[in-house]
């Protein structure tokens, strides 16, 4: 089986996170089970981490799109994840926020690679579709990228 026939059969791999100090996590476990019940899988990881460890998980785990919840500013640290995805060979990952994120905030984490934002009140199909397209641009990306 070619390497593009079984990317396509393995299920959308999802990391959940939060980064920083922020330890409301409530909202990020009802996404984690919204993706899962999806059929997509979910790599959860316990509040606080940092930007190493969500890296290092992103490319031990081989995942498709990260998520980030941020509740308490920090989602501006995503233009410092997205460099580090970058500098570690992983920007064909998606990343998306969910939370409290301000309209002024936005043009900021979108510049930066952020590829969805989602706000208090977005639905579960909002977010499982999203992040299923959004899975399969990485998986295409990824692949052109070890065929280029």
């Amino acid at each position: 089986m070619s390497d593009a026939a079984r990317s396509r059969e393995r299920p959308a791999k999802i990391l959940v996170t939060k980064i920083g100090f922020d330890g409301h996590d409530r909202g990020s476990r009802i996404v984690a089970a919204y993706l899962r019940d999806a059929g997509m899988e979910v790599v959860y990881t316990a509040p606080w981490q940092r930007i190493e460890t969500v890296v290092r998980l992103a490319l031990e785990e081989d995942v498709d799109v990260i998520g980030v919840s941020s509740l308490a500013t920090d989602h501006l640290l995503m233009p410092k994840l997205m460099a580090a995805l970058r500098t570690a060979g992983l920007g064909h990952i998606k990343v998306v926020v969910g939370g409290i994120v301000p309209p002024g905030d936005e043009p900021a984490l979108t510049a930066a690679g952020v590829a969805k934002i989602f706000h208090p009140g977005s639905s579960r199909d909002e977010i499982v579709g999203a992040v299923r397209v959004l899975a399969g641009q990485a998986r295409r990306e990824s692949f052109d990228r070890r065929m280029a």
